[in-house]
């Protein structure tokens, strides 16, 4: 039985990557938004307002999903190119329930899965 207290999610709007830091390899969880490229381009047919707030309600149901999970862990790094990961930290530092878990925000460049995975390893191992 894996049992991981440290998690690392490469993420961007669209999708984020979970990692477990476990003594096992790593594997990734992938979780997508719901709102893609093809719904917006609906939404922009119809009303660039009604799609930009579907687009907030979609990204917020995304972090919401994210924070679900991240409560169960004590260390997370939260690491990728776009600036969703320091959105999702904000939202975060400003729930009292997240005080006790160690958050860190990392810019990092686009990644394959196996650099993911290898910036995970190294992240945590240095602990």
């Amino acid at each position: 039985m894996k049992v991981a207290n440290s998690i690392g999610i490469c993420m961007d709007h669209s999708f984020a990557n979970l990692m477990e830091f476990t003594v096992d390899p790593i594997e990734t969880k992938k979780i997508e938004s719901s709102f893609n490229h093809q719904e917006k381009e609906d939404g922009l047919v119809k009303s660039e307002s009604l799609m930009h707030n579907k687009e907030q309600h979609e990204q917020k149901a995304f972090y919401k999903h994210l924070e679900k999970i991240i409560i169960g862990y004590t260390d997370v790094i939260l690491f990728g190119p776009t600036n969703a990961k320091t959105e999702l930290f904000n939202i975060l530092k400003a729930d009292h329930r997240y005080a006790k878990i160690k958050i860190e925000v990392i810019e990092t460049d686009k990644m394959t899965e196996n650099q993911q995975h290898a910036f995970v390893k190294k992240h945590f191992s240095r602990k």
